[in-house]
């Protein structure tokens, strides 16, 4: 029995052993397990320490970037309380943060600008609201900012100060303003000065043209034409000083339309032909066939264009002359046009400087050649404003050629243009000493399908003649009288169309050219249309006839048309000067005029015509004219014509403003066409001669 007993103590002994190391153990384990948590979270700790200094660096930094900027910030919740500003803010407010936060302070807003919203949700405006130190303009951009995951928002503004900006806009924007006004004024300035120089300008002409109708000494004739000369010499100065004033002022318009290149190239160099023909100087052109009939584009700047390099070239030549050819460009619907000359040349080195304003090739105060020296500058002008370019090649002694190109688009409407016709197979002989005309109508002819050949003098030609079989025979009258009789006799029996190339002034010497063998003849310089009409006709004995052009066979000049006509003309002047020049160029074109002082006596002249039942045909309307203008004036006519019926009477404008906005002025009032102070014989002629021919029909 004790040995049971002390067995069982034995063994709860070794089990509460085993219990304690076992407990022992756990301690152990337990504390190495704390020991390491300890650990971990002591380096969490400082991991967490580390990122919030991180955080609060970060945060220092983008605080002193903002602060940096100089920005205003300012933040508030949905009830409009601020929760932050920033120190700008404050300084702009003039108060402490502390003051602010939890307030809904608002800046106060002088003037408020329009808003403005991003697709991105941000709004912004202006403001120029009233700071510390003065009004201030605050360009703001307002966005909504979410707080938490909640969904709480706030809306965060950022400012910054525009003011030095918005004042620069506002100093640029009134100094344009004051620009433009003074471009206004300078055009109404322009456009009185104009018209004062142009009324005085037109009676000085136009009288000086009736002078030297009359019966005059030489001496006498010499005086009155150097009258003339200057006259038109200051009307160019005038044109050309009021161009570049309207290229200055931003207001050279273009007005695209279809016009007919060919006829344009052609009647430009025929306007310029007796300018040329004084010195003896030949001018032609030439328009390759392959350009299109109609083109679209400003014809009036264009011809502009033209008449001031071909003058140039007309004014720097003394022996040869100018030719204008127009041909394709490199791009479609391009046109490239030079203008060659054998003048004097230009240097190198002012090849540049001549585009310039105010500027010659010859500058100095011996220079030959006078001017302002805008002409080439306008050009230029107009060339590039119709996006193109222009070019010169010269050097002293060989001529120039200035040429530009243009885009001129094929117009949709087209016809009107001659028929080129089929000379394959004929020969053509051109007499001619200059070689500038001879050569354009020679390379005409090829393209027609003729043979040419081109003879310098009437020996030559006697010698050329027998040598082959010839259809026709262009003679140039430059010639001399006693080597086209010699050629003509040489010719009398071998060709049976003998023409001859001659200047409208001497026209008086057809008579004796066609008893020297003539069988018809062309107007230098040649159209490329009447010299298909003369060469179209067959050359047989029978055709030979109909070739035959008298010396008469002429259109009818605009005098001639309008003397047959007579037509019944108001004329509305106040300038008596300017009057009596209208009076007596129209009673020499053969019609019955009748001069009112002012636009309200020309309506009531109007009237009285129209109930006696002998209305005018015609009413030449000054514009500016004292108490009821010319616009007034056609007003009243317009609406009398509206109330009792009846046929419209033509009103043409008379004015000095030369501008499209004058033009346009006087249409929309209703008048019919518009002619430009100061008046010519010419114009003035061709301006009535289609009433005229109406009525004589």
């Amino acid at each position: 029995m004790q040995l049971s007993v002390d067995s069982f103590l034995a063994m709860g002994a070794g089990a509460a052993f085993a219990l304690a190391c076992a407990a022992a153990a756990f301690l152990f384990w337990r504390n190495r397990t704390l020991r390491a948590d300890a650990r971990r979270l002591e380096q969490r700790a400082e991991d967490l320490a580390d990122l919030n200094w991180e955080l609060k660096d970060i945060e220092e930094r983008a605080h002193s970037f903002l602060e940096a900027q100089g920005d205003v910030i300012v933040r508030r919740d949905g009830e409009g309380v601020i929760t932050y500003a920033n120190d700008a803010f404050c300084k702009l407010a003039g108060r402490r943060r502390d003051a602010l936060l939890g307030t809904d302070f608002a800046l106060p807003v002088i003037e408020q600008g329009d808003s403005a919203l991003s697709p991105d949700g941000t709004r912004g405006h202006d403001q120029k609201i009233a700071a510390t130190d003065g009004p201030r303009w605050i360009a703001w951009r307002e966005v909504s900012v979410t707080l938490n995951a909640e969904g709480g928002k706030e809306v965060q503004a950022v400012g910054r100060d525009v003011t030095d900006r918005t004042q620069a806009e506002r100093a640029l924007g009134e100094a344009r303003d004051q620009a433009e006004t003074a471009n206004r004024a300078k055009s109404r300035f322009l456009a009185m000065v104009s018209h004062e120089i142009r009324t005085p300008l037109n009676g000085i002409l136009g009288m000086t043209e009736l002078l030297l109708d009359t019966a005059l000494t030489p001496e006498q004739t010499t005086y009155a034409k150097a009258v003339k000369t200057s006259g038109d010499t200051l009307l160019s100065l005038i044109e050309e000083i009021l161009d570049f004033s309207k290229i200055e002022a931003g207001r050279l318009d273009l007005d695209a339309r279809p016009f007919p290149l060919v006829t344009l190239i052609e009647e430009a160099v025929e306007l310029l032909a007796p300018r040329a023909q004084a010195k003896s100087l030949e001018i032609a052109a030439y328009v390759d066939e392959r350009l299109p009939e109609k083109v679209v584009g400003d014809a009036t700047r264009l011809r502009q264009v033209l008449l001031n390099l071909a003058g140039n070239a007309i004014k720097f030549t003394e022996q040869g002359g100018v030719a204008i050819i127009a041909e394709p460009g490199i791009w479609p619907d391009e046109v490239t046009i030079r203008v060659r000359d054998t003048g004097i040349g230009i240097a190198a080195d002012a090849q540049e400087r001549i585009f310039l304003e105010f500027e010659q090739g010859d500058g100095g105060p011996a220079r030959k050649f006078g001017g302002t020296g805008l002409g080439l500058a306008i050009s230029q002008r107009i060339i590039e404003r119709m996006g193109g370019r222009i070019t010169v090649e010269s050097a002293p002694g060989s001529g120039s050629a200035f040429s530009f190109t243009i885009p001129l688009a094929q117009a949709d409407e087209s016809g009107g243009a001659f028929a080129a016709p089929n000379l394959t197979g004929r020969a053509v002989m051109i007499v001619a000493p200059g070689a500038i005309e001879a050569s354009l109508v020679a390379r005409r002819l090829g393209g027609w399908g003729a043979k040419t050949c081109i003879v310098p003098d009437g020996k030559i030609a006697a010698a050329v003649l027998p040598e082959r079989e010839w259809d026709a025979l262009l003679i140039d009258h430059a010639l001399g009288a006693a080597a086209i009789e010699a050629v003509l006799a040489a010719a009398r029996h071998e060709v049976e169309q003998r023409i001859v190339l001659i200047a409208p002034n001497a026209r008086h010497e057809l008579p004796a050219l066609k008893q020297a063998g003539v069988t018809g003849y062309l107007v230098k310089p040649v159209r490329a249309a009447s010299l298909a009409a003369r060469l179209a006709t067959g050359i047989g004995a029978a055709d030979a006839k109909a070739a035959e052009i008298d010396v008469e066979d002429e259109m009818p000049s605009p005098a001639r048309v309008s003397a047959a006509g007579g037509l019944s003309i108001l004329v509305a002047e106040d300038n008596d000067i300017n009057a009596l020049l209208a009076r007596v160029l129209l009673t020499k074109l053969g019609h019955r005029p009748v001069i009112a002082s002012t636009g309200a006596a020309a309506v009531e002249s109007w009237l009285s015509a129209r109930t006696a039942g002998v209305p005018y045909d015609l009413v030449l309307m000054d514009v500016h004219m004292p108490d009821v203008d010319g616009l007034e004036a056609a007003r009243r006519i317009r609406a009398a014509e509206a109330e009792r019926g009846g046929t419209r009477t033509r009103i043409v404008a008379l004015t000095a403003n030369a501008s499209a906005e004058d033009r346009d002025t006087c249409l929309a009032a209703g008048m019919d066409s518009f002619l430009v102070k100061p008046l010519d014989r010419e114009r003035l002629a061709e301006a009535l001669s289609g009433k005229a021919a109406a009525k004589a029909a």
